[in-house]
């Protein structure tokens, strides 16, 4: 969450929509309106049978969206898409993929709507409470945690999280890392 502020360049009104690629829409429908609730929206048949493009009422006025393309090649674990989750092992991605989807959930919901996806058969991570500290997170909720969340994966493997915060962003102190380059990574071969 962050405070009110105003993009003096452009009037931005957050995201419209997400659009991932997934290999089986029918399981993508089942997943995102069965086990998370969300409503479909939209579909479409892509011209020449090359595909589909579904979308989802997340709430609060945002769209997840999905691509199922005829020809698309199959998701690279630790590549394309996380090989786990956090708290349980590597969730590292490529350049230009997306990491992981967060989701905002009432903080007051939080436990309740993690133990309901694992009653519905979802392997969800541990709870992170993200906090100031060295390793960046907590094993105790305390007043320095900013935000609360788990991880989970959807049917391809996508990585999703429900996430609540618990104070506002931009205060004096969020924002002190000087942001790092392409040249300070390590690529592997």
């Amino acid at each position: 969450m962050a405070a009110t502020w105003q993009n003096p360049e452009f009037e931005l009104g957050g995201v419209n929509h997400l659009a991932l690629v997934c290999s089986d829409m029918k399981r993508t429908v089942e997943f995102y309106t069965g086990v998370l609730g969300m409503r479909l929206v939209k579909t479409i048949d892509l011209p020449g049978d090359a595909g589909q493009h579904f979308f989802f009422d997340m709430g609060g006025g945002n769209l997840l969206a999905f691509f199922w393309f005829r020809d698309a090649p199959d998701a690279v674990p630790g590549v394309s898409t996380a090989a786990t989750v956090p708290g349980i092992g590597e969730f590292t991605t490529a350049v230009g993929s997306m990491n992981h989807l967060a989701i905002t959930v009432p903080e007051e919901r939080f436990l309740e709507y993690r133990a309901t996806l694992k009653g519905k058969g979802v392997r969800v991570g541990p709870i992170i409470d993200h906090d100031e500290s060295e390793l960046g997170f907590s094993t105790t909720l305390h007043d320095g945690v900013y935000v609360r969340s788990f991880y989970f994966q959807d049917p391809d493997g996508i990585l999703l999280e429900f996430a609540c915060w618990r104070r506002e962003l931009a205060r004096p102190g969020d924002v002190t890392h000087t942001p790092k380059t392409a040249a300070d990574r390590v690529v592997k071969v």
